[in-house]
């Protein structure tokens, strides 16, 4: 019987091989996109790993030497650099991962990246903060990403020991620090999600391509004595045959550009070719999945000629869809409504809530779509006043599952770009960056420790720099009855800049690096006047330091005097909206990762509608060649299709909206306690695009109307 379906798969004449190579490419396309999805969140998962390596868990147990670590963070013109402090303690402690051995006092190894940006800049601004012999690259095992800014300094047990947040380390494999697990799980589940649906939605839609006349050869077959499971054979082996041959393409094409997609920063950083990998049960569920699913699909779409050999021509309007399709729906709505009330106190909990919840929403847009359509149908009927209205919502209303397959992809497009944009921006809005102040001035400031030795010609040294003006110090305050991190500084050594005193004041409160928190700079500020004694204030402890600096090398030059100044720093000179800086290029990479997720999933809906609107007018060119005998205009026949598939398009499209707006309200609450901030004009103008880019779709195919609905195809028929 297998036999006998392949040469019926390839020796249908023309239409038979263009249906197949139709569905392989495709399924080609589909299998592509899905691939590069399990692989990018395995390249993901990868590199929050190794990020998460860089700051191991505490494990001196006293069985072996242990190896001083702490890690801590510089920047080089707003790029970070992850700077690594250890010491060995012993001969038996550990080897940091991506070096042959631990440096010792006065060594370093270093990233690509970084090795290279110490040999372009000048050793003033960069190289003079790592003094000591270069041995050479750190490995991209302990890399999060090639474009990392990595260094591994030694020194002694001692100097390591006065550092900030060190730990004793025993063993580093498998030892990383716990990241976010729960928002790190959903991010990645929700964009394996958006496109994971719209890709089988696609498949789906791709093998229905020639339903209708695969229903009719089936159904001849039945009549000459072919039995139900002979047919289901033959119709599976086609279909897995176009699907078999589309999966194979479909690895093809991501292995040939698996190095190209790696180098794409979808979380604002690309990946090592390496990273995109496919495990073998993923490799295997996708090869064996994938055509399975499309021998399923057919055996479904058939169903019809295994009740009777007349159940082409004996068809009756399917049973209306019920209410209960949307129970998917409320309970995933419920289960965020429910972390409202109560959020797990762990991550894997937190993952195991909100994970589950947001895929039933997914499904359940999915399952109640053909419901939803019926309903947006029957209004449509109630209120028709023309036959192209009428005829076209008559059609919906009997078969509202027919008309939903259409748009599927769309709903859950707008679904996840709904989702996407409202999750990203309300934390941008509430985390975003501060105003910058006197950013575009060069302020550079750093906050010392307590045991930050006297400045002694610190002063005078950052003066000398070419560039840098108004070098200050701010002293510890010794009065913190409020509670404010504040310092204390002579009213005459304020720049004019920055403020000046209350009249008859000696000696000024003020923040840290002379701004306050989120606010900008300013002349007219007048500072409060603090107790303290001025005869007292040299003899109180540096707190912090904040020069001005005319361009990026006066900052650098800046900042690299004050880290040899106070090599135990742990917070790093920082200019205002370096810290800004690194969140927003975490935001970013997240939001272009939502705009991967948003863009495939357009066009995935896009290619899953044209194909289901070209595969409905082949399935009804009889009866529109019969309406068009009858007297009908092609502008008739024209309406009724655009109406066809222009109400469920809107109706999926109003619905995904509001429930992204929801579940991304739902989530934001029970997850951070904010509120939604509603997204803006460019979120409407990504909606309206996509929307106006399907209804091209759909004229993009009336056309073909007019050539297959011609009097010989009734003939014919």
């Amino acid at each position: 019987m297998i036999g006998l379906a392949l040469r019926l798969a390839v020796a249908g004449g023309r239409e038979a091989l263009l249906r197949l190579v139709a569905i392989a490419a495709a399924v080609a396309v589909g299998t592509g996109l899905l691939l590069t999805t399990l692989a990018g969140v395995h390249a993901a998962d990868a590199q929050l790993t190794r990020y998460a390596s860089m700051y191991p868990q505490e494990t001196a147990d006293g069985s072996a030497d242990p190896l001083l670590w702490s890690t801590r963070t510089d920047y080089f013109r707003g790029d970070q650099i992850i700077r690594v402090d250890v010491a060995a303690t012993g001969p038996d402690a550990p080897t940091p991962i991506g070096v042959p051995r631990v440096p010792g006092p006065g060594e370093f190894y270093a990233s690509p990246a970084l090795r290279k940006l110490l040999a372009t800049a000048p050793a003033d601004q960069l190289a003079d903060r790592y003094p000591g012999r270069d041995l050479g690259e750190v490995g991209p095992a302990a890399l999060t990403s090639p474009d990392t800014l990595l260094v591994l300094v030694g020194g002694t047990p001692e100097q390591v020991g006065r550092l900030d947040q060190v730990r004793k380390i025993t063993r580093l494999d498998g030892n990383v620090a716990s990241l976010p697990g729960a928002a790190v799980d959903l991010i990645l589940g929700v964009v394996a999600g958006g496109l994971l649906f719209p890709v089988l939605v696609f498949i789906g839609t791709a093998t229905r391509l020639g339903a209708a006349r695969r229903e009719q050869r089936f159904a001849a077959m039945r009549l000459v004595g072919a039995t139900p499971r002979q047919i289901s054979a033959v119709a599976a082996v086609e279909a897995a045959l176009a699907a078999a041959a589309g999966a194979a393409a479909g690895f093809a094409l991501f292995f040939a550009f698996r190095g190209q997609l790696a180098g794409i920063p979808l979380t604002g950083m690309p990946f090592f070719p390496g990273d995109m990998a496919l495990g073998v049960p993923e490799a295997a569920l996708v090869a064996l999945g994938v055509p399975a699913g499309a021998a399923a699909a057919a055996w479904l779409a058939l169903r019809r000629v295994r009740i009777s050999p007349l159940g082409v021509t004996r068809r009756v309007t399917p049973r209306p869809p019920r209410v209960y399709r949307l129970i998917p729906l409320a309970l995933g709505l419920a289960g965020l409504g429910f972390a409202l009330v109560y959020r797990p106190p762990t991550s894997d909990g937190q993952t195991a809530l909100f994970l589950p919840a947001l895929l039933l929403v997914m499904v359940g847009l999915i399952t109640g779509g053909p419901w939803l359509t019926m309903v947006g149908a029957r209004a449509m009927a109630a209120r028709a006043s023309r036959p192209a209205a009428l005829i076209a919502a008559r059609r919906l209303a009997d078969n509202p599952a027919a008309g939903f397959r259409a748009v599927g992809g769309v709903m859950l497009a707008l679904f996840v770009t709904t989702v996407a944009v409202g999750v990203m921006g309300t934390i941008t809005y509430e985390r975003g960056p501060a105003p910058r102040g006197s950013l575009e001035a060069g302020r550079l400031s750093m906050v010392l420790t307590d045991d930050a030795p006297a400045p002694g010609t610190l002063l005078a040294d950052l003066a000398a720099v070419p560039g840098v003006r108004n070098p200050v110090l701010v002293r510890e305050n010794p009065v913190r009855g409020d509670g404010r991190d504040s310092g204390v500084i002579a009213c005459a050594d304020i720049p004019p800049a920055y403020g000046r005193c209350a009249a008859g004041a000696s000696v000024a409160e003020v923040p840290p690096d002379l701004i306050p928190w989120r606010e900008s700079a300013s002349a007219d500020r007048i500072w409060p006047s603090s107790p303290v004694d001025p005869a007292a204030l040299p003899r109180l402890p540096a707190g912090s330091v904040a020069v001005e600096a005319e361009d990026p090398a006066a900052v650098e030059r800046a900042r690299t005097i004050l880290e040899a100044a106070f090599p135990g720093f742990f917070v790093a000179p920082n200019v205002p909206g370096d810290f800004e800086a690194d969140f927003a290029d975490t935001m970013r990479g997240w939001q272009r990762l939502a705009d991967i997720v948003v863009v495939a999933g357009l066009v995935l809906a896009g290619c899953s509608l044209a194909v289901a609107v070209a595969a409905g007018l082949s399935e009804r060119k009889r009866p529109f060649s019969l309406l068009r005998l009858s007297g009908a205009p092609v502008r008739l026949l024209r309406r009724v299709v655009a109406l066809e598939s222009v109400v469920p398009l809107l109706t999926v499209a109003v619905v995904a909206v509001g429930m992204g707006l929801v579940t991304a309200h739902l989530f934001l609450r029970a997850q951070m306690h904010y509120d939604l901030r509603m997204p803006g004009a460019g979120f409407a103008a990504v909606v309206a695009l996509g929307v106006l880019g399907c209804l091209a779709v759909v004229a993009a195919t009336l056309p073909l109307l007019e050539r297959i609905t011609g009097p010989e195809t009734a003939r014919s028929e």
